[in-house]
């Protein structure tokens, strides 16, 4: 069934303004997609040149679902180190994958410490409770950060036991 609407209409007869987060397309005359849905206008037609392929200097991780690289793509940080290396072993996996996003979570944690190490060695030391939002999670989630402060002690502790248990 083909349900064509005009401008001014709404598509159900449910008014989605009601439902917090429906309905945001619901409206035709303030979506800003609606001129594309007419193709038959020459000035509308969806066709589009490709814009040329920016060059790359850098490595660049690319997925295995995508045959065409995109026209830009960020250069700013390639992979290099233990985590550069991680992240090509996540993209030899297909994104469907679970060790393709576990290998990436990893090379995340990973890349961090690189770069603490990294600071260290250039002689910078690095400022982690403030790169890690907790002055502002104390200011705005106190109960927040002592759960997470009590969970944490309690796998400290927990871990601390267990060692001295196998001793």
């Amino acid at each position: 069934m083909n349900v064509t609407a005009t401008p001014g209409t709404q598509l159900s007869g449910t008014d989605p303004k009601g439902i917090k987060g429906w309905g945001v397309d619901a409206d035709l005359e303030n979506d800003p997609t609606y001129p594309y849905r007419e193709r038959d206008k020459e000035d509308h037609s969806g066709e589009w040149d490709r814009p040329a392929i920016q060059p790359l200097d850098v490595e660049v991780l690319q997925s295995i679902e995508h045959t065409k690289r995109p026209a830009v793509v960020g250069t700013s940080t390639p992979p290099s180190g233990l985590s550069g290396t991680l992240r090509r072993l996540a993209f030899k996996k297909s994104e469907s994958n679970l060790l393709h996003w576990m290998l990436l979570l990893g090379a995340d944690r990973v890349n961090m410490v690189e770069g603490i190490v990294q600071d260290l060695s250039r002689g910078k030391v690095p400022n982690i409770p403030a790169e890690r939002g907790w002055p502002a999670g104390w200011r705005h989630n106190r109960s927040g950060m002592l759960l997470k402060g009590a969970g944490t002690a309690a796998l400290l502790a927990l871990a601390v036991g267990v060692a001295r248990r196998r001793r």
